[in-house]
C-alpha cells in the first residue's frame, strides 16, 4: 500500500486509467475452477480477469458512480461478453456495489506490487 501512496503523492501528473467500461463478476458457481494463470478461482479473494495484462500484476478498479475502489490481482482472461472490460471476483464486486451485477469502472494498472488486495479508500 505504501508504494501506491508514494506514487499518488509524488506524481505531478494524474494517473490515467488503462481502460474504462463495464465490469461484471464471476458467478459463485465457478469457484474452484482453474483460471488462465493456473490459480484456483476463489470468491473470497480480490482477483480479476482482463483480455490483456501480465498475470500477477495489480489493478485499482474504481466505480465511476460511487467512487468506491478495490485493488485486485490479475489471474485470468476475460470477459468474453462484448462491451465488458473486466471480470471481478465476487468479493471484489461486492466491495464496489452490493446489489448490481454490472457497473461502470475505471481501471488503473499498479504493477507487480507488493500490494494488499481489497477495498481501498481514496482521498479526492
Amino acid at each position: 500500500m505504501f508504494p501506491m501512496l508514494a506514487i499518488l503523492l509524488l506524481s505531478t501528473q494524474p494517473i490515467q486509467p488503462c481502460i474504462e467500461g463495464i465490469a461484471s463478476f464471476y458467478t459463485t458457481a465457478q469457484t474452484g475452477f482453474l483460471t488462465a494463470s493456473g490459480e484456483h478461482l476463489k470468491d473470497h479473494e480480490y482477483t480479476c480477469a482482463m483480455p490483456f495484462g501480465t498475470f500477477g500484476d495489480y489493478y485499482l478498479i474504481v466505480d465511476e458512480i460511487t467512487g468506491k475502489s478495490v485493488i485486485c490481482k490479475l489471474n485470468d482472461r476475460g470477459p468474453y461478453i462484448k462491451g465488458r472490460v473486466i471480470d471481478l471476483s465476487h468479493s471484489a464486486m461486492r466491495a464496489l456495489d452490493r446489489r448490481k451485477g454490472l457497473i461502470k469502472v475505471k481501471v488503473y494498472h499498479l504493477g507487480k506490487g507488493p500490494y494488499i488486495t481489497g477495498p481501498v479508500k481514496l482521498v479526492r
